[in-house]
């Protein structure tokens, strides 16, 4: 049966570095983004554009 090498190799060293712990919890409260709603443009409303959709 096989030890396990009393020296961590460099590829385990840089495995345990990257995967080594979890990454941080993050709460509900931070995946929000509040921003506040904007007008819009000028002009933005194309009475028209229903022919271009449904009228070819």
């Amino acid at each position: 049966m096989r030890t396990a090498p009393q020296r961590p190799d460099g590829a385990e060293t840089a495995r345990r570095a990257r995967f080594g712990t979890l990454p941080k919890q993050i709460r509900p409260e931070e995946m929000v983004e509040e921003r506040p709603a904007t007008t819009p443009a000028d002009h933005a409303y194309n009475p028209d554009e229903w022919l271009v959709r449904y009228a070819w």
